[in-house]
Formats: structure tokens, C-alpha cells, sequence
């Protein structure tokens, strides 16, 4: 399982900033995610960065137990 880390609307929506979720790829980690929290996650991810141990990730990269996945939507502020 890996770690799923949440942040601001993402960590809003799912009423946690962490998990863990089985999957094998971070994909698979995030369509598990969506089917835990719902549509409203699931549109807040089409917009976010999705980060594998601090680095930007794509869908199709393998996930381990000790890897984390960070959902990172955009912020905005003044």
C-alpha cells in the first residue's frame, strides 16, 4: 500500500490529509482514492499535480509500500 498524501481542497473533499492505498501504479492509487472519496475528488485530481516521492509523476509509474503519492491541487491567494 502506498501513502497518499492530501493537501488543500484535495485533503478537504477526502476529511484527510493521508491514507494508504493498494495499487501498483499511481494510477491505480488514485482511481482507488476516487472510488473511496468520490466525484468531487475525482475533479479536484484532473486539475491537481500528482507528485511520486517529491517528484512529479505520470499514471503508469510503479508504487511500493514505502512510496508516497502526493495530490497537490493549485492555490491560490494574494
Amino acid at each position: 500500500m502506498a501513502r497518499l498524501r492530501l493537501f488543500a481542497q484535495a485533503r478537504d473533499c477526502a476529511g484527510t490529509s493521508e491514507a494508504r492505498i493498494d495499487g501498483v501504479t499511481v494510477g491505480e492509487v488514485l482511481d482507488a482514492a476516487v472510488e473511496r472519496y468520490g466525484t468531487r475528488f475525482a475533479a479536484i485530481i484532473t486539475f491537481s499535480a500528482i507528485w511520486l516521492n517529491g517528484e512529479p509523476a505520470s499514471r503508469d509509474l510503479p508504487v511500493g509500500d514505502s512510496d508516497e503519492v502526493a495530490v497537490l491541487p493549485p492555490v491560490s491567494g494574494g
